[in-house]
């Protein structure tokens, strides 16, 4: 028997390329993210609630945008408790809504936003469950 600690995956980020480093700060900040001062000036984390997303001032491929927007691709998924109540953050603070808060066929609610560089993002929850 070792002493050895098991490793274990703490975080997992996604980093999305970005026409304008500033911009795209300003709109992630709306939706609740708080962010550092950027590195070198290109490059930026964001924090909501333990989580990160990296933002990279960087040339991205249009057509591959258009691509992955037109087929439903999704960039990055987050799950959240309190799905309605974020929803309507997001609404009242200007995101881009893709696609409306609903309920899937499996039985949670998800709504996509795209960011000014066209990345979707789908955020997923449970559904808030009437006890009346």
């Amino acid at each position: 028997m070792t002493n050895q600690t098991k490793p274990r995956v703490t975080s997992l980020a996604p980093q999305f390329l970005v026409e304008d480093l500033e911009r795209s700060i300003a709109y992630y900040q709306r939706l609740g993210f708080r962010f550092g001062e950027p590195w070198g000036g290109f490059y930026a984390i964001g924090c909501l609630d333990g989580l990160e997303l990296h933002l990279k001032e960087a040339p991205k491929n249009s057509a591959e945008r258009q691509h992955r927007r037109e087929n439903g691709h999704v960039d990055a998924s987050a799950g959240v408790d309190g799905i309605e109540a974020f929803y309507e953050q997001c609404v009242a603070n200007g995101a881009k809504i893709l696609k409306p808060l609903e309920v899937t066929p499996w039985g949670t609610k998800d709504f996509y936003i795209e960011d000014p560089d066209g990345y979707i993002v789908s955020f997923g929850g449970t559904a808030a469950h009437d006890n009346r």
